[in-house]
């Protein structure tokens, strides 16, 4: 499977027919397996990792979904979690104990700001903020306690590109860990491990599952990392994905490639648009000549750029929102990587936990908005968005 393309590995990566001759991976509604025997019982007890024995541990369809998502990022192993901030968490409070230190960029999620800067700091865990396009600032800013750096990239939602090849050479000659949440990217745009970094993190929910119907995460690398975050995550904190779910995203994922293409093309063209209208102050578009790291994304992203576009309506938040409360066929919603196409005002929503200062700091301006962009067609987004911006200047 390895050899082959990516929709053919995200069609058939993963795939055992069970004894039915199934098509599909059944989904195994059972919270609990049998044992043959006592023997059987202490047999399976003594190598849980590889047994059968309640829902928590291991469940088939959950596993089905794990070794697609294994196959697709070049992983030895994946870990499927009940949600997006779970893996996050997961692949953060594992490998840090008290006096870490984490290194993080000053873009982030807003929820994964508060789970560093509040709850791990909680247990002596440290964060150092920096302008991780900047690696004479990630330089400057690590000391002999840093023991993970974590980033985004695309970054949410201003859409920074960070160098994993860099980064993770500076971790590694530090014994330090590079785990990515790579939820924007997707593995149809950039091979994460493949770049360096120790561990991907998706939020499944996104462009994985693809339809706005299910919620879920997953974390990827080599098998002795993620043990540490099945046993963490799902053994101990009990943040398992349900095998409904599993099964929901195992079929989302069989169509990532085609949808991801379209959409992306479709972000591009619309990025490209409004660059060039007087009615928006700027874009931010990995594939646009104009962002700050398109030569990085370049290189470091494959079959295009994304499907999210950030821009600022001119005139700020005031005709932003005149603009945003006239979208038509576009939905007023959060969430990313849906069919359909939905607009977000992260200063107000996403990002509204964040403290303004690091807000801004990251670029994230209160007249800013996100466009995920779906699978409708170009011109009818283009349309929703010229008469939208119509409104813009109206008082």
């Amino acid at each position: 499977m390895s050899k082959t393309g990516f929709n053919t590995q995200a069609v058939h990566a993963g795939e055992r027919q069970d004894e039915s001759g199934a098509l599909d991976t059944p989904v195994v509604q059972s919270s609990a397996f049998a044992f043959a025997s006592a023997a059987d019982a202490r047999a399976r007890f003594e190598d849980p990792s590889d047994s059968l024995i309640y829902g928590r541990w291991r469940n088939p369809t959950v596993e089905a979904f794990e070794r697609a998502m294994a196959a697709l990022e070049g992983a030895e192993e994946a870990v499927a979690t009940s949600s997006g901030m779970a893996a996050i968490e997961g692949a953060i409070a594992t490998f840090v104990a008290p006096g870490d230190e984490v290194l993080a960029p000053l873009g982030l999620y807003a929820e994964t700001a508060k789970l560093l800067r509040e709850r791990l700091a909680r247990f002596g865990v440290t964060t150092r903020y920096v302008d991780m396009t900047d690696l004479s600032e990630v330089d400057a800013a690590w000391t002999d306690a840093t023991r993970l750096v974590w980033c985004e990239t695309p970054a949410n939602p201003v859409l920074a590109i960070y160098d994993i090849a860099a980064l993770s050479e500076r971790a590694r000659k530090r014994k330090a860990l590079l785990a990515v949440d790579a939820t924007f990217a997707t593995p149809f745009h950039q091979v994460t491990l493949a770049e360096g970094a120790d561990l991907v993190v998706h939020s499944a929910t996104k462009a994985i599952g693809g339809h706005g119907d299910v919620i879920g995460g997953v974390v990827c690398g080599a098998s002795s990392l993620v043990h540490d975050v099945r046993r963490e995550t799902i053994r101990g904190a009990g943040a398992m994905m349900a095998p409904m779910s599993a099964w929901l995203l195992a079929r989302g994922l069989r169509t990532l490639g085609l949808r991801m293409a379209q959409m992306s093309a479709s972000a591009a063209t619309l990025a490209a648009r409004l660059e060039a209208d007087p009615r928006v102050a700027w874009v931010s578009y990995p594939g646009l000549d104009s962002h700050p790291q398109h030569a990085l994304a370049v290189r470091q992203m494959r079959r295009g750029f994304g499907a999210v576009v950030a821009f600022e309506v001119e005139g700020g938040l005031d005709a932003g929102a005149r603009a945003y409360d006239n979208l038509a066929l576009i939905t007023r919603a959060v969430s990313l990587g849906d069919v359909r196409t939905l607009a977000t005002h992260p200063a107000s929503t996403t990002h509204s936990s964040m403290p303004p200062e690091q807000r801004h700091a990251a670029g994230i301006r209160d007249g800013l908005f996100r466009l995920a962009v779906g699978i409708e067609d170009v011109e009818d987004l283009w349309a929703d968005l010229d008469q939208a911006l119509d409104y813009s200047s109206k008082s």
